[in-house]
Order: C-alpha cells, then sequence, then structure tokens
C-alpha cells in the first residue's frame, strides 16, 4: 500500500514515515542559481507549502544531522550544493492570518503571526546564537529587528521563506467594500504590510537575510509593495521552473499502474481527462497534472478500486467564486463563454504581471487583465503562440470547464430552474428523451439571451447552453470537440467506464444554427410555424443534411474505437435564431 500525503505538506513528515513524493530536488541547484530573492506563484493547492517545506529542511543547520535521513535518497542528496543546511530559517504564512475585522484587529492577527513565528525561531536556534531576541508583543517589526541584530552577531545568514504572500488580496478580490478599504490601509502609504516588506528588503542588505522565497497566487500585492521590496526576481513563468509543483503523466501513469489492480487504462484514462493539461512555461507542453487532486482520486483509487465519483476534490471547488468575480465585471460573461470555445483559443500579447490592488478595484478591466487574472487562479493555462505571435490561454481540463459550465448556469437560470434542468438531463441520459431539453433551452435560456446582445450567437452559443443543462461528471466523460479522424464532432457524451452497469446511454450530438437575419426570417414568423414547415425551409433543411452527414461519420468512428460497448444515440440540432429548437435523432439505420 502506498501513503498518499493527501493534505499534507510537512516535508519532514512525508519522508520521515514514508508517504509517496515525487523528486522536485534537482530544482534546489536552479533556485540558488536564479537569485536571493524570488516570487514564485502557482495556483492553489498546487503544492507551494510543501516546496517551502522541502526548501525549510534542505537548508535548515538545526536539521543538518538528518540530511542524509531526508535526502541521502533524493537526487539532491547524491549530489548536494555546498549551501545546503547552514541557515537559520524563518518562515511566515499569510493564509493562517484572519483578514476579517477592523484594521485594528487584522495588524494585530497580522503583529501576533509575526511574533509566533519569532517566537519559534528564538527557541529553534537558541543553541546557535548569542544575542537574546527580545519580543515586542506590541510592534513585531520591533521583534524582527532583533532576530537581524542576532543574526548580525552569529555566524549564520537567515533564509526567510514566506508562504502564501497575497492572502490578503485574494480575500479582498472576493469580499465587500469594507474588506477593500481594510486592505488598502494596510498595503497604501505606510500599512504594515508595506511597511513590514520594506523591513525584510532592509534585512537584506547585508542585515541577516541572504535570501528570500516567496509563494503566492498572484502577483498583485507584489505590485502594491513594490516601492518597499522592489528586489523580487519572477520566476514563475521560467521553463526551468515549470513542474517544480504537479506531476507529469508519467509519473501519473506510474503510480496508477501500481494500485489499480484492474482496469489499468480506464484509471489512466480518466485521469488524463478530468485533471491532466496544465502547462506555467510558454513554449511547454500541458501536460503537468494538479497534485491535489491526483492525489485525492489515488487514495480513493487505492482505497476502493474504484474511481470517486465526484472528480472535482470539494478543497479546489472555491475556483468557483474566482469565476464570480470574473463574470461580475463588465464584459466578464462574455469571456466565459469565449473561455468555452474550443476552436477559438483566447489570446493576449503577454500576461499582465504586475498590477495592484487599486487597479483591481478601480480601473476597468480589459480582457488582458481578465485572462490573466483566470490564469494565476488555476482555470485557464497557457497554450501555444498564434500565428500572430500572441499567447493563447485555454481551459485546462474537464473537472476545471466544468465549473464554467456551473457559472453559466448561475448566470443564466434562477435555482429553481436548475433543478428542471437537471431533470430534463436525467430523462435524456436514461431514455434519450431529446424534446424536453430542447423546450427546456427554449424556455429559459432563449428568452434570457433574448434581452441580451446576442452579436456573438452562433453554434458554440447553442452548444455551450446543451453543455450547461446536460454536463455530469459523476455519470459521463463529456468530450466537447473530441478529434473523430482529423474532424471534430460537437459533443459526445461518454458514460464513464465505472458506470456502464447503470442503464445510462451514450449520447452523441451534432449542433447547426441558422441566423434570422441571413435568410430573411423574423421572430414572429418562426414562432407560429409548426415543425413540419419549419424543418422545410431551404436553410434549416441544408443545416440537418449537413449535420446528419457528419453525425453519420462520428458515429462510425467512435463505433471504430469502442466498438459495441456504447450504447450510442445520434442527434442533430438545429437553433433557428433564439426562437426555436428542432431535432432530429439519426437511427442505426440512417
Amino acid at each position: 500500500m502506498i501513503k498518499f500525503p493527501y493534505g499534507n505538506a510537512d516535508f519532514y513528515d512525508i519522508i520521515t514515515n514514508g508517504y509517496f513524493y515525487v523528486d522536485r530536488t534537482t530544482h534546489i541547484p536552479l533556485i540558488e542559481d536564479a537569485g536571493k530573492a524570488l516570487l514564485f506563484l502557482r495556483p492553489r493547492r498546487f503544492g507551494k507549502s510543501l516546496l517551502l517545506s522541502l526548501l525549510e529542511n534542505y537548508y535548515d543547520i538545526a536539521k543538518a544531522d538528518e540530511f542524509e535521513r531526508l535526502f541521502g535518497h533524493l537526487a539532491i542528496g547524491k549530489q548536494p550544493t555546498p549551501k545546503h543546511n547552514q541557515y537559520l530559517i524563518l518562515k511566515w504564512n499569510f493564509s493562517v492570518i484572519a483578514t476579517q475585522g477592523s484594521i485594528t484587529e487584522i495588524k494585530r492577527a497580522l503583529h501576533n503571526h509575526l511574533n509566533g513565528c519569532i517566537e519559534m525561531f528564538k527557541d529553534q536556534y537558541r543553541h546557535y546564537l548569542d544575542y537574546e531576541i527580545t519580543l515586542d508583543e506590541q510592534d513585531a517589526l520591533r521583534s524582527l529587528h532583533s532576530v537581524l541584530v542576532a543574526a548580525k552577531r552569529s555566524q549564520y545568514n537567515i533564509y526567510l521563506l514566506i508562504d502564501e504572500y497575497d492572502n490578503f488580496a485574494n480575500e479582498v478580490l472576493m469580499a465587500n467594500r469594507d474588506s477593500h478599504q481594510r486592505y488598502e490601509a494596510l498595503i497604501q502609504g505606510e500599512g504594515m504590510i508595506k511597511t513590514l516588506f520594506k523591513a525584510v528588503k532592509y534585512g537584506t542588505e547585508g542585515q541577516g537575510i541572504d535570501r528570500v522565497f516567496i509563494t503566492g497566487v498572484s502577483p498583485v500585492v507584489m505590485s502594491d509593495v513594490t516601492s518597499g521590496f522592489n528586489i523580487a526576481k519572477d520566476i514563475y513563468l521560467e521553463p526551468e521552473f515549470n513542474d517544480l509543483c504537479g506531476f507529469w503523466e508519467h509519473e501519473i501513469a506510474t503510480v496508477t499502474h501500481k494500485i489499480m489492480y484492474s482496469a489499468k487504462s480506464e484509471a489512466l484514462s480518466m485521469m488524463q481527462t478530468f485533471y491532466n493539461g496544465y502547462s506555467f512555461a510558454y513554449g511547454k507542453p500541458n501536460a503537468l497534472y494538479n497534485p491535489t487532486l491526483a492525489l485525492y482520486f489515488w487514495e480513493h483509487l487505492q482505497k476502493r478500486q474504484s474511481f470517486p465519483e465526484e472528480m472535482l476534490d470539494e478543497n479546489l471547488a472555491m475556483d468557483r467564486s474566482k469565476l464570480a468575480y470574473i463574470a461580475g465585471l463588465p464584459k466578464g460573461e462574455q469571456l466565459i463563454w469565449d473561455a468555452l470555445d474550443q476552436r477559438q483559443a483566447l489570446s493576449i500579447q503577454r500576461l499582465a504581471n504586475r498590477f495592484g490592488v487599486r487597479e483591481v478595484l478601480h480601473t476597468p478591466k480589459d480582457y488582458t487583465f481578465m485572462i490573466s487574472l483566470l490564469y494565476y487562479f488555476g482555470i485557464l493555462t497557457l497554450g501555444e503562440r498564434t500565428t500572430q505571435g500572441k499567447r493563447t490561454l485555454h481551459i485546462p481540463n474537464m473537472v476545471v470547464r466544468g465549473l464554467y459550465l456551473e457559472r453559466i448556469q448561475e448566470m443564466m437560470l434562477p435555482d429553481l430552474a436548475r433543478d428542471d434542468a437537471l431533470n430534463v438531463a436525467e430523462a435524456l441520459y436514461s431514455t434519450g428523451a431529446m424534446q424536453p431539453v430542447c423546450d427546456f433551452i427554449e424556455h429559459t435560456y432563449f428568452k434570457v439571451l433574448a434581452n441580451r446582445d446576442c452579436r456573438w450567437a452562433n453554434e458554440l452559443t447553442i452548444k455551450t447552453m446543451f453543455l450547461a443543462v446536460l454536463f455530469n461528471n459523476l455519470f459521463y466523460i463529456m468530450d466537447s470537440e473530441p478529434a473523430l479522424q482529423r474532424d471534430y464532432a460537437d459533443l459526445v457524451m461518454r458514460v464513464r467506464p465505472d458506470m456502464r452497469q447503470y442503464t445510462l446511454l451514450d449520447i452523441l450530438i451534432e449542433f447547426k444554427y441558422v441566423a434570422l437575419g441571413q435568410h430573411q426570417l423574423n421572430g414572429e414568423q418562426i414562432r407560429n410555424m409548426d415543425n413540419v414547415t419549419l424543418r422545410a425551409l431551404p436553410a434549416v433543411q441544408a443545416a440537418f443534411d449537413n449535420a446528419c452527414s457528419k453525425l453519420a461519420r462520428y458515429r462510425q468512428t467512435l463505433h471504430d474505437i469502442y466498438g459495441d460497448i456504447l450504447c450510442l444515440r445520434s442527434y442533430a440540432v438545429v437553433a433557428v435564431g433564439f426562437e426555436r429548437l428542432i431535432w432530429e435523432e439519426m437511427t442505426n439505420a440512417s
């Protein structure tokens, strides 16, 4: 049995107690060469805290006697750098600091955290320091100054590790205006955080701090404190650090094969579909997996010999609030729809890499800002360049795509309508009833869109509506536009391998959109037509002919790939404006 360290970011505990660990120690020399003050960004729950714990244990002078035990079996243990076990480690974690309450209460929480860390530092290194560190309960910066004095009087330097440095900003982005004001009071002018980073910078100027490694999610705070701490080097887009956190596909495959006694290929395919797709460096392949999701899946797989029903670990579901924030910005809803278009990637000239909370709160948000923020949150990832040299970004995998579709539902439908959506979807899953799905979309989504700017209406819009209603990763692998013999089907819903025991249908849908203005039609005429008359219109007939021709090819390809395991139902769905939906089912004889 493999001991998986789900939720455990303590390197010492992981190694000494035999937990699973993917060796990333080959990056330590690269980190040393990169600079003395580094900023490294990754999405939530992507392994940043474990990385800091690795650095803490490698450089801590107090753990010199345990170097062989901790690192002897790892790559760095065979070729250690001269700096191993040469530092006094001071570590802060801003994620544990409460951001609620008055500004005075937040400052007190910050002071208390810093003083608590300094107190642990004082106890940890009492045998290495001659100078007695003095704690000032009212002023943690004075306590920090005392630490610097102690380090200066010793023969050792400090390695400062700061985890989740931007926790304040992340809380502010998702909170109310009062929180914004509290944050500005902490940052602007001589605010506490800005003053703290000034003190850190002072410490690096020959005053005892030799190295600083900072982790976070976005560069928001670093922009706000730049005048006080303008020495941090950004390494989060450097190719050599692309896999500093996260798992490669071959690592995923190796572990999955060890713990799955049957259906190994199915397990690996599930992980590829739902978790793969991250890239954090330009020009690198999108083959990194979120480690928290991987551990979540493996732990369940090993214990139950089955896949988890919920492919999204709820510890990562807070990303929903990030999408809600973007959707609330001007043109933010349009960006959510655009991101779901797999045929047209989002593109920008460059990521926005320095923006402060003032810009976030008070200035107009363009596409570059919004796309960049979604990248930092981990719900977009880097792709290739366009032919014009722009950077592309896209949704990394199926589990994140589900969050976007949830957001579409929340933007478009009231709570009660979402229950109705579930009912019509379940009818299609089990009996192939397409008409209730079309009726629901006509009576809900079409009515909402009738009151909005619909210049972007096309087949993608229709497909996204159906995806928002039908998406279900409990039962299905939802292949939106999978490549089938170098062509692309609009939607293939394959029943998950572990759900084939139930009466669920595999679904194939091809969508077509007939614009009213292009065919001398108007909404009132379309609404009053019966289905036979509407179906006979030349533009509608041409759309059905095209859709059915494609369905025939896709059905054959799916049969060639999966054989008789599929219980496949195929549909051509044609939208006539945002007025009517009509459909035909392709039978085996068609």
